[in-house]
């Protein structure tokens, strides 16, 4: 091909003016570079970078300024440097850096909402957060160093003064701060980072890292957080959703102010604080997803079969008696030649016979006298259409299969004349389907099937031209799996007609009569039929079972981290005036040790490792070794693999002292693949309505082949 295409140019270059040299080196330039990109799209779709490549750069070697070709050649690299980022964040995951991991898979994003490694390991990195992400503005060093505080009625600054010179970190405060405020503080093994958050939040008190030993402590009020806090802005191109509606939740669940949109670029930009543009952020990531849709393929036949049969003789079923019009001349040749006319009937006023002259009056038939009908019509019509049509969740998709018949209307005005208009009337068959795509892989379609035709043709005044349109209509909805084809059947009409033409009397003769009479059967039958299947070319992407809830902050601090103490840190926070006794402990972790130092029991789950499609699974659980009386466990299935995504089960004592504990749940017929059974919540209760501490049991998980 190369070589063809070399030929040709050069004879191009040879002769300059020739028109059809040219024309036909640029149309088979053209016609080659699309077979050579297509060729290079489907290598790259498959996964076969190299070779994709290898076709782009072939393609600009024959035309050097083809633009899908340089195009394909940069997304080729933009996709590699992506993939190397998406790999680059899975081993930043393993290290333990969540926060360079997620850094780096939400710039993949940015450029790629639809990379689909880098929103699984988005995903991925998004369930392992049992905390929500630390405050921006927090240093790893040296606020993660372990602290133990006792303050009781100490004063605000006098406390800062302490942790400084135990830590190194250098505290300055706004004029507005109030130095005489007390705290009453006890926290054992906690990081200076959580501690100083407690102590900040409790006084309304805010802060802001001026580098990483040193902080800016000013009062948490609107005034002064307009003066410290600082603000980011960040521009979001949408690929899916409208910005309108980007636009509606971000004023409403993060409460931004400053948001501008253009609806031209479907671009929003939004300035506000870091934390909220991260809520804002992760809220735009959920939201800006490809609209599911679903490929159509029907199929409408229509079956129709005519039958006439007519037979027998037909007489006329009138004989007159008067005078003919016109005048009819008979005229007679004679063997010598000459002629001899008879006026067999002469004009007279329509309708009047005159009696008195009875000369010109004649007997008469319709012409012919008698006819012999023999006619047999059998005929069999099929109208069949099959079209496969595209439609998004939630679309409408007409399909008009037919003709346009167009109806004249004329109009008469005065003093000006006649006037004559067109419409068009459809007839044929019409198929309006609205689908919507379940998240799982079910569809549901609404259906509505119109089929006309024309029975005659109906004369208006003035010469307007109307027509008797025949209709058959079916509408309902129905729900289809992905695949499964459903039949609509049952429009039938069927006609039979018998009629006889006979003479009086004698057409009523047995056998005899059949020679007096003409007899016309017919019969007219038509069916229509539709097959309709849908085909999923696109879900939405479901988030994963168990997936962790977006922490959002506080209605006061959008976004922001929430106020939390590592298990088992804290024994006690309180603020109160002098004299205050230190409380219990606000917070215990259930399943650590008690004091005692004694291990608590653990929550078994058993279950089969293995399933087939279809197969009901029984997952039994177990509780030794407590006094507990009863519990209560929350399980999270992915609904892609169960009938369920959840299950809520009771445990109840058993005969050996252990609450136990049994549900079932069935897989999805046609479902392959490995899939997790997750315990979210589970709780026990004593004799006396007091918690009972255990260990949950890990996730476990299920292989499902057939």
């Amino acid at each position: 091909m190369e070589e063809g295409m070399q030929r040709l140019e050069q004879a191009m270059r040879d002769h300059p003016g020739d028109q059809e040299a040219r024309t036909q080196y640029y149309r088979q330039r053209e016609l080659l570079g699309n077979q050579w990109l297509a060729a290079a799209e489907t290598a790259r779709g498959a996964g076969r970078m190299a070779e994709a490549e290898a076709g782009y750069r072939r393609v600009l070697k024959l035309d050097p300024v083809n633009p899908r070709a340089a195009n394909g050649l940069a997304e080729l690299g933009a996709a590699s440097r992506q993939d190397a980022m998406v790999r680059e964040a899975e081993s930043l995951l393993k290290k333990g850096d969540t926060a360079a991991a997620e850094g780096r898979l939400r710039a993949v994003l940015t450029e790629n909402p639809g990379h689909g490694a880098a929103r699984e390991a988005l995903g991925r990195l998004n369930m392992q957060e049992e905390r929500s992400r630390p405050d921006a503005s927090a240093v790893k060093s040296p606020f993660e160093k372990p602290i133990t505080l006792e303050f009781r009625d100490t004063p605000l600054k006098a406390a800062f003064e302490v942790i400084s010179r135990t830590s190194g970190l250098n505290f300055v405060f706004d004029k507005d701060v109030r130095g005489d405020s007390k705290i009453t503080l006890f926290v054992r093994n906690t990081s200076i980072d959580e501690a100083l958050r407690l102590i900040l939040a409790t006084n309304q008190l805010e802060r802001k890292m001026l580098n990483d030993n040193s902080v800016l402590v000013y009062p948490n009020t609107a005034a002064k957080n307009k003066d410290y806090q600082e603000l980011v802005t960040k521009t979001f191109y949408l690929a899916n959703t409208d910005v309108k509606q980007a636009q509606a939740l971000i004023k409403t669940m993060v409460k931004s102010k400053d948001i501008f949109v253009d609806e031209k670029l479907n671009m929003l930009v939004v300035k506000d604080t870091p934390a909220a543009v991260r809520l804002a952020e992760r809220l735009i990531a959920s939201l800006d997803l490809a609209e599911p849709e679903v490929m159509l393929e029907v199929e409408v036949m229509e079956v129709s079969r005519n039958k006439l049969l007519k037979l027998g003789l037909q007489f006329p079923d009138q004989v007159g008696y008067g005078r003919l019009t016109p005048d009819l001349t008979n005229t007679t040749i004679t063997t010598t030649g000459t002629g001899t006319s008879t006026t067999l009937g002469g004009a007279l006023a329509a309708g009047n016979i005159d009696l008195r002259n009875r000369n010109n009056l004649t007997s008469y038939v319709a012409n012919p006298g008698v006819l012999l009908n023999l006619k047999d019509l059998d005929g069999d019509s099929r109208l069949l259409a099959n079209p496969r049509i595209r439609v998004i969740n939630h679309s409408k998709a007409k399909i008009h299969i037919g003709d346009k018949l167009p109806v004249f209307t004329t109009t008469s005005t005065a003093n000006v004349g006649v006037s004559a208009s067109v419409s068009y009337l459809d007839v044929g068959l019409k198929l309006e389907v609205e689908p919507t795509v379940h998240l799982d892989e079910d569809v549901a379609i609404k259906v509505n099937l119109e089929v006309s035709s024309i029975i005659k043709e109906v004369p208006g005044p003035s010469n307007s031209l109307a027509y008797q349109v025949g209709n058959r209509s079916a509408e309902t909805t129905l729900r289809l799996r992905d695949g499964e084809t459903q039949v609509l059947a049952g429009l039938i009409n069927d006609e039979e007609r018998s009629a006889a033409s006979r003479l009086p009397g004698l057409g009523e003769l047995p056998i005899v009569g059949r020679l007096f009479s003409s007899s016309q059967d017919s019969s007219n039958k038509t069916e229509i039929v539709l097959l309709i299947t849908p085909r999923i070319v696109r879900n939405v992407l479901r988030p994963a079972a168990g997936a962790p809830a977006v922490a959002s902050g506080t209605e006061a601090a959008v976004g922001a981290a929430p106020l939390l103490i590592r298990n088992g840190a804290l024994k006690g926070v309180a603020m109160g005036s002098s004299g205050a006794q230190a409380p219990t402990p606000a917070v215990r972790d259930t399943v650590a040790d008690d004091e005692s130092g004694k291990v608590p029991p653990a929550l078994s789950m058993a279950m089969t490792t293995q399933a087939q499609p279809g197969q009901e699974v029984a997952v039994l659980f177990s509780l030794p070794g407590t006094n507990a009386v009863g519990g209560q466990v929350d399980l999270a299935l992915d609904p892609a693999f169960f009938e369920t995504g959840s299950l809520h089960l009771d445990l109840k004592p058993g005969g050996d002292g252990m609450l136990k504990g049994e549900a079932k749940v069935r897989l999805l017929a046609g479902t392959k693949g490995t899939t997790q059974v997750q315990v979210t919540a589970a709780s026990a209760l004593d004799a006396q309505g007091a918690p009972v501490s255990f260990t949950p049991p890990p996730s476990q998980a299920i292989v499902v082949a057939p």
